[in-house]
């Protein structure tokens, strides 16, 4: 551990419904929740505003809305949050060069790395202060910082500091921090580890101080044991990592109905290869190893692979080799959830002509999310009734830029208004199938004015 609060963990505030709040003036201050919003959708974020009637993360969205049934219930946007995430890793860029993003919104920064590449010496809060307010001007949201010794205190004080708060452990009350937070609050302790020191009458970071070491290797092995011991001790010597090693990528889907069709079973593959091969040319890598994941009606759970003869990138091999592993399960029964990822990442493709019949181009997927995020609406097929969801950018030849707020019966409910507007935009409904109406594409962000501010994200 550092000897002064040099290690920097920044958390943007509920970020993605902050940024459908940006985007929509109509939202400003106001219920919002993004996530999947079928019979099976799970809430991804929910905005402060949600959360006092106890919407959270992770929680089915059927029972967000009956928490909340006055919220916006939107499906999430990646592109937009992409770009924001860009916008504010490059405000952390001109901080320090040593930063270690834990996902869009999140991400660990070593300042002493910044004050040595400048010469700067400026005290950690002044330079935590500035960033914050540099990323409100930017893009009207608010991010929540922990400055410490520590990666470990550092990200639990960004917790503390939450929303749109700054907090700094200085050097001696680390066990004040510590001591009364719960076992949950540590690295590496989940519910099973959980129940099992609450079980030992353990429950609290400073019963494990007191337990003692041979105690927690007693329990939990020894791995785990003293790993924990320490991280409760506070002595937390990880240094921030610029680079991590990612060593898969995934993507997978949970449908609102089982699928039971094994055409449809296969569509479902093929679209999720896309999308994997996206991300993974996205990242720059290739991978050797397809995996698959089956999650079926009975909530039975099968992964199968195949390792290929060399690295790739290409769409149809990864395809065709998802489908041959799917077309080995059984699927009779109904499949609530299906996944495609790629392992055993490298830095170079080999061409495999395995697949090159198929004469197959670049990947065809529009989605860039990690796998534990709720995935965007797949396009629709030619010839299809066009879809329209909440929350989905829009195009109409007459009012210009909007937003769905809703759809049924034939109809599809438009407010038009932009990020830069100051005041919520007009309603209009049209037939779904209009001509004029179109889907759009995100509009950047507004900078920060003294018209508007930000809801608490």
């Amino acid at each position: 551990m550092r000897s002064a609060p040099t290690i920097l963990h920044l958390d943007m505030d509920a970020f993605f419904a902050a940024v459908e709040q940006a985007a929509k003036p109509s939202l400003r201050g106001k219920p919002v929740v993004v996530g999947g919003l079928g019979n099976r959708g799970v809430v991804s974020t929910a905005s402060y505003e949600a959360r006092v009637h106890g919407v959270h993360s992770a929680m089915a969205t059927a029972h967000a809305r009956r928490l909340c049934p006055n919220a916006a219930y939107l499906y999430p946007r990646f592109g937009i949050y992409r770009q924001v995430s860009e916008t504010v890793m490059a405000l952390l860029a001109e901080v320090s060069p040593l930063i270690e993003p834990l996902s869009l919104d999140e991400a660990f920064l070593d300042l002493e790395a910044g004050a040595a590449a400048d010469g700067g010496a400026d005290p950690p809060r002044v330079v935590a202060e500035r960033l914050r307010a540099r990323i409100r001007a930017a893009t009207g949201l608010t991010a929540s910082v922990g400055l410490a010794g520590s990666k470990l205190l550092a990200k639990i004080a960004s917790e503390r500091a939450k929303p749109d708060g700054l907090v700094v452990v200085e050097p001696g009350t680390e066990r004040a921090l510590l001591d009364p937070l719960p076992v949950r609050t540590l690295w590496g302790v989940g519910p099973a580890t959980a129940e099992h020191l609450r079980k030992a009458g353990i429950t609290t970071v400073a019963e494990i101080t007191h337990a003692g070491e041979p105690e927690l290797v007693r329990l939990l092995g020894k791995a785990h044991g003293t790993g924990l011991y320490a991280m409760a001790a506070g002595l937390d010597n990880r240094p921030v990592v610029a680079d991590r090693d990612v060593k898969s990528i995934s993507v997978e889907d949970t449908f609102e109905y089982d699928l039971t069709d094994r055409a449809h079973v296969r569509h479902e593959i093929d679209r999720l290869a896309e999308r994997c091969v996206q991300r993974l040319r996205g990242a720059g890598r290739s991978g050797r190893t397809v995996v698959i994941k089956v999650r079926r009606y009975d909530f039975s759970t099968l992964t199968r692979s195949e390792t290929l003869r060399a690295p790739t990138d290409d769409p149809a091999v990864v395809r065709e080799t998802a489908r041959r592993l799917v077309e080995a399960v059984d699927t009779t029964g109904g499949v609530r959830l299906l996944g495609v990822g790629v392992a055993g990442l490298a830095d170079f493709t080999q061409e495999d002509l395995f697949a090159q019949h198929a004469g197959e181009g670049g990947a065809g997927g529009t989605v860039d999310e990690a796998a534990d995020l709720p995935s965007e609406p797949p396009p629709v097929p030619e010839g299809h009734a066009r879809r329209w969801l909440p929350g989905q950018d829009v195009v109409h030849e007459e009012h210009g830029n909007g937003w769905v707020q809703g759809s049924g019966v034939g109809r599809v409910t438009v407010r038009f208004e932009v990020p830069s507007d100051t005041r919520p935009g007009r309603v209009r409904t049209f037939a779904a199938d209009d001509p004029a109406l179109c889907h759009g594409e995100p509009l950047p962000l507004a900078p920060m004015s003294r018209d508007r501010s930000p809801a608490a994200g």
